[in-house]
């Protein structure tokens, strides 16, 4: 079979935002040299330029490709998302048009672990409000209301890869950890599971949230939750900004109920740092307000850029979809002396009955194939054992319901 598909160097990969050096350099070190980089987010204009004519494309938080900006980047094969949410990405577009979408969903987990230790410790402290104070001048040099950490009790809500290492890091310092989640979670340490969010938090003396972002966890620390935590409770969100209903929390720490608080992320959050941050919060000197900041680390910004930059390569060197969030998960081994083809389709019957009849017409043998498929798609990836006319390739595409087909190697 001829080869079509273009040679690594001649991929063009678009890098925005500033991701991390070591994509780069994983990209290079396999053979992806066309790279081109941009510091910043681009406008809409400037960003379908940018990726008329792309392979892939690595993003962080602040880019937003829409279905509109997706349907201006016809060579688009995969998007990177260096970090963890997804959520300016339009996914369904991207699955629709055959875009698998990768991000690193645990790559900052003890960067995140480690913020929510420390702003823990300050809380108990009572440090943000003498820190502030000082800042003004005033000198609060007393012990009233400051409290070790060791032998409180923290209520974790949540228990997932974060979740949990905040449970075992707070172990460390001599804490009672108990957790609550919808799901069954093996216990890490001498951490107490919960049957329900109440009783995950009564008496507990610090709560922190680690959730996803879900209609069911929408406002879920609201005036009648934090009812069920004692008076002078510390809370901690540094998971999703739709968790905690502002005003309620607002309420309950003018009355005193709430000790403190330590907030990471917000309903609305300002579009760039030239923006002003706007909240209620900002009137509390014992509230710390960090401005998105729980996985920005250089540490975990390096793992991140390993992370998608290694998924993307394996997408385009093999097909390999596992991880991405949007796409059936598939995995073929590789074959040698093999040659892979790769196609993508409205999930209809039929379409796989269709493929595999033009092999046989064609008497090509399949070594090995694997699909897999989600409510939009299919995907088949299939290894075949001889080379055959290009043909092949050009009636692939002309299978009805095809949405791209390409030969990989």
């Amino acid at each position: 079979m001829n080869k079509t598909s273009l040679p690594k160097s001649s991929m063009k990969i678009v890098l925005l935002e500033g991701v991390h050096a070591n994509a780069r350099q994983m990209f290079e070190q396999d053979g992806y040299t066309h790279i081109v980089e941009y510091p910043k987010a681009l406008e809409s204009d400037a960003l379908k330029e940018a990726l008329s004519d792309a392979r892939f494309v690595g993003i962080r938080s602040r880019t937003r490709l829409t279905e509109e900006v997706l349907s201006h980047a016809p060579h688009l094969a995969a998007i990177g998302c260096f970090c963890i949410g997804t959520n300016q990405v339009d996914l369904d577009a991207a699955e629709r048009l055959g875009i698998p979408v990768f991000n690193a969903p645990f790559a900052n987990t003890r960067s995140v672990a480690e913020l929510v230790l420390g702003e823990l410790i300050l809380l108990l402290r009572g440090i943000p409000e003498k820190n502030a104070a000082a800042h003004r001048g005033q000198w609060m040099k007393s012990a009233s209301g400051s409290v070790e950490a060791r032998g409180k009790t923290l209520a974790i809500i949540g228990y997932g890869h974060i979740g949990s290492q905040v449970g075992l890091l707070a172990e460390g310092l001599g804490m009672q950890v108990r957790f609550y989640d919808i799901e069954n979670k093996l216990a890490l340490g001498n951490a107490q599971p919960c049957s329900s969010f109440e009783e995950a938090v009564a008496d507990a003396d610090v709560v922190t949230f680690h959730v996803p972002a879900t209609e069911q966890t929408r406002n879920m620390l609201n005036r009648n939750t934090l009812a069920m935590m004692k008076p002078g409770v510390a809370v901690i969100n540094a998971s999703r900004g739709t968790v905690v209903e502002v005003a309620d929390l607002v309420e309950a720490l003018e009355s005193g109920h709430v000790r403190g608080a330590a907030v990471d992320v917000f309903p609305v959050e300002p579009e760039s740092n030239a923006h002003e941050f706007v909240s209620p919060l900002r009137a509390f000197d014992n509230v710390i307000l960090t401005p998105h900041i729980g996985g920005s680390t250089q540490e975990a910004q390096a793992n991140i850029g390993l992370e998608v930059a290694e998924k993307l390569i394996r997408y385009s060197n093999t097909g390999a979809t596992v991880g991405a969030v949007n796409f059936p998960p598939v995995a073929l081994p590789e074959q040698a002396g093999a040659y892979r083809l790769l196609h993508i389709h409205h999930n209809e019957p039929g379409i796989l009955s269709r493929i595999n009849e033009l092999f046989s017409q064609r008497r090509i043998n399949i070594l090995g194939q694997h699909l897999q498929t989600t409510r939009q798609i299919g995907y088949v990836v299939t290894d075949i054992d001889r080379q055959s006319d290009e043909g092949i390739l050009a009636e692939l595409r002309a299978v009805p319901g095809t949405i791209r087909a390409r030969l990989l190697y």
